[in-house]
């Protein structure tokens, strides 16, 4: 039977677009901007802003061709046969999500590009140059996130290995994670490593609208306005509460204090980790990946980061790195068939489905790890990474965009 327009399917997959859009612009604009000091909340936003747009860009031009087209080159990258979005026709169904308009899977897909970019942005904050990032993220979105997408999800080796994730572990988490760490290792330590943020209501807000529209990240995931939605959504929510419950209990257990931002941290490593998983577990088994990362990340935050001296500012390596590896590896633990028959998982009876998550975490991170050294000492070479001393002791925003977050 010829595919159909589903117009169920397609409105769910509008709304899913629309949300995942939220998390970058306001949602990680916000998160990362009240983490930040007060002289760099503005320049911290624009990271995020310039990001999506340049991303979005590019997307349409000519990545999505790339991530997307069909295979070739023994599953390097795809086709692209329709660069500059020419011949994609307005009643065009999409060959991998069959029910909807081609146009409609390329703008979701175009949001995921948008936010994995500006998750690196959290790791530099507050010592990078503007013209250098934007050069960054061109460059970065083009020749590591593109790959990658097709490896994993646009028919590339990784996919025929059968790797699963279902929403970004891999593609996402893990490859921003690592790249961030790549990226400061160049860059260097800040002036100033304290963690002073200087608006911790702007990061409850931030987080609020990631944890929304996460809903669209990982049951938009699904394609389809139907069972498998509805078993990913309720999966994310579960293990996003449970992290935080697990993290609001380390910091008990360690200063006798809840705090906020341990609050909002656990929350975004619960999402972080369900992501790869949550087309394919149970509730239960979200439960368990949820309470776990929470672990892993603080860990990492608390003992890993201070042990190897890497000035990680917002601790995207530690969260969406660390957290992204688990959920990359717990879903080839708990994946099960009666969820999603793509997936069964090492307690379902397949000990190889966890090889193969193992495989694919070491390709994708030692791909971006690599690639991104690359293109940040090219760019450090041409242009340079770093802002100079004085302006980063007295501020990125009044020095880079001649504006200020607030009244002096």
């Amino acid at each position: 039977m010829d595919p159909v327009l589903n117009s169920g399917d397609t409105a769910w997959m509008l709304i899913s677009t629309a949300l995942v859009m939220i998390m970058t612009v306001p949602g990680v604009a916000l998160f990362y901007g009240g983490l930040t000091k007060k002289v760099n909340v503005l320049n911290t936003m624009f990271m995020s802003l310039i990001a999506f747009s340049i991303a979005s860009i590019i997307w349409v031009l000519y990545g999505y061709q790339f991530a997307f087209g069909e295979d070739m080159l023994m599953g390097i990258i795809g086709n692209p046969a329709n660069l500059l979005f020419s011949g994609i026709g307005v009643d065009q169904l999409s060959t991998l999500a069959t029910t909807v308009p081609e146009t409609v899977f390329i703008a979701f897909q175009m949001t995921f590009a948008a936010i994995t970019v500006a998750l690196v942005s959290g790791a530099v904050v507050e010592r990078m140059k503007v013209s250098s990032w934007m050069v960054f993220v061109a460059a970065w979105v083009s020749l590591v996130y593109v790959p990658i997408a097709h490896w994993v999800w646009g028919g590339g080796f990784l996919a025929q290995l059968g790797a699963l994730d279902f929403a970004g572990g891999t593609v996402v988490h893990i490859n921003s994670g690592v790249a961030a760490l790549a990226l400061i290792l160049l860059l260097g330590k800040r002036k100033d490593t304290k963690l002073l943020p200087h608006q911790l209501g702007y990061s409850v807000l931030g987080a609020a609208l990631l944890w929304f529209g996460w809903f669209g990240f990982n049951a938009g995931s699904a394609l389809t306005a139907g069972g498998l939605a509805g078993s990913a959504f309720i999966a994310t929510n579960t293990a996003a509460a449970a992290a935080m419950v697990s993290w609001v209990i380390i910091d008990y257990l360690k200063t006798g204090k809840p705090t906020v931002l341990g609050a909002i941290s656990g929350a975004i490593a619960g999402l972080v980790a369900i992501t790869p998983a949550a087309g394919f577990v149970t509730v239960q088994a979200a439960v368990i990946i949820g309470l776990v990362t929470s672990v892993v990340s603080y860990l990492s935050i608390s003992y890993l980061k201070p042990k190897l001296g890497y000035d990680d500012a917002l601790d995207v390596f530690g969260i969406h790195g660390m957290s992204g590896l688990w959920g990359a590896l717990a879903t080839g633990l708990f994946a099960a068939p009666f969820i999603n028959e793509l997936g069964t998982g090492l307690f379902y009876g397949n000990p190889g489905q966890l090889l193969t998550q193992v495989i694919a975490v070491v390709v994708v991170a030692g791909y971006s790890f690599v690639a991104t050294l690359i293109i940040g000492k090219v760019i450090d070479r041409v242009m340079g990474l770093r802002v100079e001393d004085k302006e980063e002791i007295e501020g990125l925003d009044i020095n880079l965009h001649e504006e200020t977050g607030y009244r002096i």
